[in-house]
């Protein structure tokens, strides 16, 4: 089974958003540009996992033609988000529980806070945004995965986004984006 993971999308599609997106987070991709290289990677997903950051509901709207959605609100989501979903969640797939937050401060330290976040429960994997930078690492049994920013080339080099692969183990690979 596999999960698209997106995080940090910052896209706005009307007004001062759009035009604060577009200058000062030099996000210059709408939510078609994105559906169109989210494509190839995201069919036939079981679902998708949004981190947060994502802005504007009509993110989440288009993301729905890959599969069921779950989302946490992130730092820069507006209240009408936040309203609707959570900033922290568990889900299941099969055998494997995964936890999903946004994050937060500097991305020092960034897996130990987010993990700190859940303890004392039992995850196979911890998903996880805010630094739009891609991370993949096993730490105190649990894989911590962010998959960078989809959008945004500020603190990568690249656009990227994950895909989680649920077999015997769980496992991440992170896909750079055009």
């Amino acid at each position: 089974m596999k999960l698209g993971v997106i995080s940090d999308t910052h896209v706005a599609s009307f007004g001062i958003r759009k035009v604060a997106s577009h200058l000062i987070q030099r996000v210059n991709v709408d939510e078609d540009e994105l559906y169109k290289l989210l494509k190839p990677h995201f069919q036939g997903v079981k679902a998708v996992l949004h981190c947060g950051d994502i802005v504007d509901q009509s993110v989440l709207d288009m993301l729905e033609n890959f599969g069921e959605v779950y989302a946490v609100a992130g730092n820069m989501d507006p209240y009408s988000i936040r309203a609707q979903i959570p900033e922290q969640r568990i889900v299941e797939f099969g055998k494997f529980k995964i936890g999903m937050i946004h994050g937060w401060g500097s991305p020092e330290g960034l897996s130990t806070r987010v993990r700190q976040k859940f303890a004392g429960e039992k995850l196979d994997c911890i998903v996880f945004g805010h630094s739009h930078q891609p991370y993949d690492r096993v730490e105190g049994g649990i894989l911590m995965f962010n998959p960078g920013s989809a959008t945004d080339r500020r603190f990568a080099p690249k656009r990227t986004i994950g895909i989680l692969h649920l077999e015997d183990r769980i496992w991440g690979e992170h896909i750079d984006l055009a």
